[in-house]
Formats: structure tokens, sequence, C-alpha cells
């Protein structure tokens, strides 16, 4: 017959193997401050091990008021920036002797008040909010949220521009989307077509505004910011539309993300446009395949994976002080020819 199922083996069971106090083995596994000897740590690290012992994190949680989770809440986990950005959040975390969980907003408001509300009652010890922060009813109830969960001891990290009272690290998402403008109308280009959000997200706001100003700067205009979302397959009916409407060459197409500008990129090529010679096309954010595209995405390079990990910093340091915004650079391929 086969041997009886054993329960999940406890505390006091540790402690019973390897010889010390209930206090004694508590300190070593749930992460307490107090220092215990090398050799009652290494005895008790050894019995947990054969036992398979597993803290229980709810329980450390209430009894910490937190617990050694930082939540990283994001839009869109299929997101292509989603990856660099927790690369860094995982990579901070485990310096920090943190653990990360993750959770999807899909760009709903309503569904992020949700999803910060089921966090709270886990205690995490910080949260990233990741997803593209907006305005309107729904967002203007997320605030009591956070405050909610900052008030029992979680710290509130949001990713781009800052709100009252909450940490924010960020990157200068309005000055790089103008050295952009700029760059473009040095390159010889005049109209622009910009493919962007719904107004209201304020790092798309940023970047269509930066954007204007630094292509009029030079000589350029905006001829139409088209709201079509920021998917890959919004910039690709978006450039459809236009297409169809008579884009005009040597116009160059700006998506607010290098997915919006990919998108574009393809329809253009559906409808035998030549990218760079006739419509020039560029996005912002330098993911990977802005490089592997043909002809190569001209874009403005965010270190998303440095924000993620400055996030998790701003999350761990009780005396931690907000910083510059972290530069971002304008990268020239070969989608934006120069023009005569």
């Amino acid at each position: 017959m086969p041997a009886p199922a054993r329960g999940a083996a406890t505390l006091h069971d540790v402690a019973r193997e390897a010889g010390v106090s209930l206090a004694t083995a508590s300190r070593v596994l749930n992460g307490s401050t107090r220092k215990v000897a090398d050799s009652y740590r290494v005895r008790v690290e050894a019995a947990a091990e054969i036992l398979g012992y597993t803290a229980n994190l709810s329980a450390q949680a209430t009894a910490r008021g937190t617990s050694a989770v930082v939540a990283l809440v994001v839009a869109d986990v299929a997101d292509p920036g989603f990856g660099q950005l927790a690369a860094g959040v995982t990579r901070a975390a485990e310096e920090t002797g943190l653990v990360v969980t993750v959770a999807v907003t899909g760009r709903d408001p309503a569904r992020e008040v949700r999803v910060v509300r089921a966090l709270r009652g886990q205690r995490p010890r910080g949260l990233i909010l990741a997803a593209s922060r907006a305005e309107g009813e729904d967002a203007a109830a997320l605030r009591p949220e956070l405050d909610a969960l900052a008030q029992i001891g979680g710290r509130v990290v949001v990713l781009g521009r800052g709100a009252s009272g909450l940490r924010s690290v960020s990157t200068d998402d309005r000055g790089g989307a103008s050295a952009l403008g700029e760059e473009l109308a040095r390159l010889g280009y005049r109209d622009a077509v910009v493919v962007a959000a719904d107004e209201g997200i304020h790092t798309f706001d940023d970047r269509v505004a930066g954007f204007t100003a630094g292509f009029a700067r030079h000589g350029g205009r905006v001829a139409e910011v088209r709201r079509a979302g920021i998917s890959r397959d919004a910039g690709h009916a978006a450039a459809t539309a236009l297409l169809g409407e008579g884009l005009a060459p040597g116009t160059v197409v700006v998506g607010v993300r290098d997915v919006v500008a990919i998108g574009v990129m393809a329809a253009l090529r559906e409808a035998g446009r030549q990218v760079g010679a006739d419509v020039a096309v560029a996005g912002f954010d330098d993911i990977p395949l802005a490089r592997d595209v043909a002809p190569g995405l001209t874009t403005v390079r965010v270190p998303l994976e440095e924000l993620g990990a400055r996030a998790v910093r701003a999350v761990a340091d009780a005396e931690w002080v907000a910083g510059p915004t972290l530069p971002v650079e304008v990268v020239v391929r070969g989608s934006t020819p120069p023009r005569a």
C-alpha cells in the first residue's frame, strides 16, 4: 500500500529537525534582521531543505504588514517592450531580495482599479504601475486604491509622469520626441502624420506634443494626428486609411510606438509603396524588432531595462530620492533617408 500522504512541513518541524528553538528557526527562514549564528543558520537551512519547508508568505505579510513581493502592473505582457522592462525589474528585485508578481490590465482603466484592489489584499512591499496612465472618471478611481495601498505600507511607483505624493521614475518622452522631430526636419522632411492613441494617455500625449514642437522648429508641419491606437494593427489600419486618402510621397509617418510604426510599414509594403524612398516611417522605443525590419526603423531609444530597475530601487529604498528623467536617444536608420 502507498504511504499515507504527509502534510506540509511546519516551522516547528524544521526547528525540531535542526535542534534549535522555534524563534531561531523563524529568524533564519522569515528574514528577520536579528543576527543568528552561522552554525545555527546552516542547520536550519539544511533542515528546511530536507523537509521541503516553504515559508507561509501570507502569514509573513500579516505579521510584518507587507510581503517580500513587488507587483508589476502592465497593460499587456505580449507587448514587445514588456520583456525589456521586466528584465530590469526582475534583476533589481533579485538584488534586493524581492519576488516579482505580474498583473495585466489590458489598458482598461476599470480593470486597472480592480487589479490594484486585489493586489492590495496581498500586501505587496511595493507596486510598480507600468500601464499607461490616463485621465477620466475611471482613471480617477485608481488614486484612492493606490493611496490605500500606501497607507498599509506598500510603496507605489509610477512609470512616467508622476502624480502628487507618489514615487515616479520616467524617461524624457517629450524631449525625445522633440529631438526626433528636429532630426527628421534636418533630414529634409516637411510633412508628417502622427499615428497615436486617443487623447488623455500621458506618455503618448507627451510624445505627440514633443514631436509636433520639434518638427515645427525646423520648418516641418504635422498635417494630422491620426488617433488610431498603439498596437501594430492600429498602425496598419491607420496607414491603410491614409493610403486610401492619397498619402503623398515624401511624407513621414510617425508612430508613437515602434509597434505602431511597424504596422505602418507593413501596410505600405502591401500597397506597393516603398518604405523610405517613397513614404518615410519613424517610431519610438527602439524595441529589438526595430533593428531587424527592412529597412531598419528610425526611432527613439528608451532604456526600458534601466527604467524597470530604477522602479524597483524606488520600492526598496526607504530613503529614495527622485532623480532626473532617464535620457533617450534618437537613432536614425534606413526608414527615413535624407531628402533633397
